[in-house]
């Protein structure tokens, strides 16, 4: 419904999403643990076949996007560790190969991926929900940090390769379920009692992936951060955006995980 307009880029693909749920049921949104818990089963064969895929992780799940056109691709290298199923007028119906089999072709061994830099601010994170009958409490505050509160980054500042600090407020409004992370900074102009943590109320850093825009076509990116971390078994919570990827770490873990992350650089150079 948006009209068109010099001002909005547009992806030239269309996406599905991936919901990964355990024995029927999705993980509980006390906590969030992020991408690592499936970068094994799911993200890094993805990669191996070459489906590029984007990652969003909010408070309550995970979600992993898929181009429509590698969805054969998809359902192919899944298919024999997962029960896979698509959504129609609200049901799950059970999908096989054998429904994706059309025009499949076998893959092509796929290029070593580029090991993109990574980047770690100094900012602290919260990652947050909030009850959706609160919301109208809060919009005016919303609105004013989603499109007022900030200028513009610099382009010098988008090849920095030393970052103090990093603008990041990411909002998601999925089937009702509210998901939001903001600086601590920011959190602090909210009440208080209306914005819901965990139970331990941690702090995130961020890595950022990449030093130019990454684009939609190259493969392994999310495997290259969520790999290294499933290993080490380091929660991650992990946003794909338009320009560049970003996963936040537990900040108590953001030392070991820099290490993790640059030994991973020397030993692909």
């Amino acid at each position: 419904e948006l009209p068109p307009s010099e001002f909005m880029q547009v992806a030239d693909s269309t996406w599905l999403v991936l919901s990964v749920v355990s024995n029927g049921r999705e993980p509980p949104g006390c906590q969030a643990t992020g991408v690592t818990k499936i970068a094994r089963s799911v993200i890094a064969p993805l990669a191996e076949h070459h489906v590029s895929v984007l990652m969003l992780s909010t408070y309550q799940t995970d979600f992993i996007l898929v181009r429509e056109r590698d969805l054969p691709m998809v359902i192919h290298t899944l298919a024999g560790e997962f029960d896979i199923y698509r959504e129609e007028s609200g049901e799950c119906v059970p999908v096989t190969c054998d429904d994706m089999s059309n025009g499949f072709l076998e893959p092509k061994p796929a290029a070593s991926p580029t090991l993109h830099p990574v980047q770690s601010p100094q900012t602290r994170f919260c990652v947050l929900t909030v009850a959706p009958d609160t919301l109208p409490a809060i919009a005016t505050m919303l609105i004013d940090v989603l499109f007022y509160s900030h200028s513009p980054p610099r382009e010098a500042d988008a090849s920095s390769q030393d970052l103090d600090s990093i603008t990041f407020f990411s909002f998601s409004l999925i089937e009702g379920y509210i998901s939001i992370v903001m600086d601590a900074e920011t959190q602090k102009r909210f009440p208080s009692d209306l914005l819901l943590t965990s139970s331990t109320g941690e702090l995130w850093r961020m890595v950022r992936i990449g030093g130019q825009p990454l684009g939609f076509d190259e493969c392994g990116i999310v495997a290259q951060i969520a790999e290294p971390l499933a290993a080490a078994d380091i929660s991650a919570y992990y946003i794909s955006t338009f320009n560049f990827d970003h996963a936040l770490v537990p900040e108590e873990g953001i030392a070991e995980v820099i290490q993790l992350l640059q030994q991973r650089q020397d030993s692909g150079r």
